[in-house]
């Protein structure tokens, strides 16, 4: 029912960024088929159900090392709108899957490509993992506090931000492109640019003035004493977010701190001590103590909740935030979509789960489907 109906993707096995774009454009509708390894993948958990990224797929098992099985991805890519790969440059080509041979075989696809530092440059070539990519955008060395190493920001700045997320928005715009051109094209997605492009807004500041080059000394990196993360009395947190002067009003007000001694609030050098001050009063109650009293419309003070407490906060539970699928419980598909809802109707496949009925509806006859059986494509 998704947006995306209607639209085929190939998916050439890879991780991180690359299956997190295909999740999103198939929880949008498409139909992804994902072209599994041939050998198992070390999974890190108990079931290929929990592998959330690789949801609403449908799976065929195909030797990419094999021309054999080659040929029967590029049957694939015939009968495809777009194709996602994530192998570092160079691979595809080698693998005969590479854009020119694709789009050869059919000139309107949309070849996404994803790597960590794009096609070309001195680290084209160059392994890497997201705080690698980070490390060359200024991104990373940006966030945390002064006096120690910045914090890997989980992989959710680079991989699947800088990444993913632009990968699917990047094959989403040439899609459209290619409905009125007739024409595909690729689309080269590198996390290390997402990631800088993501760094806009601070770079702007930068420049302007407004932002200093130094780490936890700036109004959104936890600098400002007004926006930052703070220990309750049980070892648990809150975060405050208290920039528009109604809603410092409203916090001074239910709390009582007292502030009128410690100087001008926006003199950078008054910071520590606010912050020292801010972190006094927060240790004195427990975190669910501060969470019933900042419970308004102006109250920007929020309980910071752990990966279990978080699908039963009310927030959450009334918009759906968190769903069932099988026995599994993911993360709702997102943005929302009023008439065209997404939606998950498939677990993450086992290694060549629904590939059967897959290529019966992309157009492979019932003998070479036996065929592809009898050669394991299907589990």
């Amino acid at each position: 029912m998704g947006p995306l109906s209607g639209i085929k993707i190939v998916e050439l096995f890879c991780i991180g960024p690359g299956p997190f774009a295909g999740m999103l454009l198939s929880d949008m509708g498409a139909d992804v088929v994902l072209v599994d390894r041939v050998e198992e993948q070390e999974l890190g958990y108990p079931d290929h159900k929990y592998r959330y990224l690789y949801r609403n797929r449908r799976s065929v098992r195909f030797d990419l090392k094999d021309p054999d099985d080659v040929e029967q991805v590029l049957r694939l890519v015939e009968e495809a709108d777009g194709l996602i790969e994530g192998f570092r440059p160079g691979v595809a080509e080698r693998l005969g899957l590479g854009p020119d041979v694709c789009l050869a075989r059919n000139p309107k696809l949309v070849y996404g490509r994803m790597t960590g530092w794009g096609q070309e440059g001195p680290n084209a070539g160059r392994a890497g993992y997201d705080a690698n990519f980070l490390s060359v955008t200024g991104a990373l060395w940006s966030i945390g506090d002064a006096d120690r190493p910045p914090p890997p920001p989980l992989i959710l700045a680079g991989d699947l931000g800088g990444g993913g997320i632009y990968l699917a928005l990047g094959m989403v715009a040439a899609l459209r492109e290619a409905e009125h051109s007739g024409q595909g094209q690729v689309v080269d997605a590198a996390i290390a640019d997402g990631a800088l492009n993501l760094m806009a807004y601070f770079y702007g500041n930068l420049h302007g003035g407004t932002w200093v080059n130094e780490r936890a000394s700036n109004l959104v990196d936890g600098g400002d004493w007004r926006y930052g993360t703070w220990t309750c009395a049980d070892g648990k947190f809150v975060s405050t977010a208290l920039l528009q002067g109604k809603f410092l009003k409203n916090f001074v007000h239910k709390t009582g701190i007292d502030l009128g001694d410690l100087g001008d609030a926006d003199d950078r050098a008054n910071w520590p001590s606010y912050r020292a001050r801010m972190a006094t009063l927060f240790l004195t109650r427990p975190r669910d103590h501060w969470a019933s009293l900042f419970d308004g419309d102006d109250d920007t003070v929020m309980p910071i909740l752990d990966l279990l407490e978080a699908p039963q906060h009310p927030q959450n539970a009334e918009r759906h935030a968190f769903v069932e699928v099988g026995d599994t419980v993911q993360p709702a598909p997102a943005p929302r979509f009023s008439r065209t809802p997404s939606e998950i109707v498939r677990v993450s496949p086992t290694p060549g789960e629904g590939g059967a009925d897959a290529l019966t509806e992309w157009g492979f006859s019932p003998e070479e489907v036996a065929a592809l059986r009898a050669r394991g494509a299907f589990g």
